[in-house]
């Protein structure tokens, strides 16, 4: 078992969730995986689900359209739009669950994350409100279990990319 900060915080009243997880990974590689689809799709999904984006512009106003698939093929949708982008350091967006033309399904989720590197070690720092209480809770606890399967798959594809 690594001793890699991993801390997961909860505050209903603020209808905020707070995340802070730390990477054996150089700050440059950590902050690809968390913005080229390309990376993203190989860690996003818990097992024994899988990611696929349909498309993706990394810039502020830019989407990411993708689905989380099911093993029975099922897909949920989602998209996100890039609200602020400062390279390497820090990305916003609003993410919301979605139909599979693309239409949202409000409310949604404000995200934002930080990125600091120390000593080849990344730290990222995501803080996630929801503009609903009843939703957060309605998907808290699948969120929670998903989130924290997908940063163990996110440190293992890191591992690896990093001995390329």
């Amino acid at each position: 078992m690594n001793n890699l900060l991993f801390d997961f915080t909860v505050d209903k009243a603020a209808k905020t969730v707070m995340i802070t997880r730390e990477f054996n990974a150089e700050l440059s590689l950590v902050w690809d995986a968390f913005t080229k689809a390309e990376l993203i799709d190989q860690w996003i999904a818990p097992k024994p689900f899988t990611a696929k984006t349909k498309y993706q512009d990394f810039k502020v106003g830019g989407k990411r359209f993708y689905a989380m698939v099911s093993p029975e093929g099922q897909e949920r949708w989602a998209i996100q739009e890039y609200t602020s982008i400062t390279p390497k350091t820090n990305f916003k967006m609003y993410n919301a669950f979605a139909d599979a033309n693309e239409n949202p399904e409000l409310p949604g989720s404000d995200w934002d994350h930080r990125f600091s590197e120390e000593n080849g070690m990344t730290t990222v720092y995501i803080r996630i409100y929801n503009e609903s209480l009843e939703r957060m809770e309605r998907i808290m606890e699948g969120f929670t279990i998903g989130m924290k399967m997908s940063l163990s798959n996110l440190e293992n594809l890191l591992a690896t990319l990093s001995q390329k």
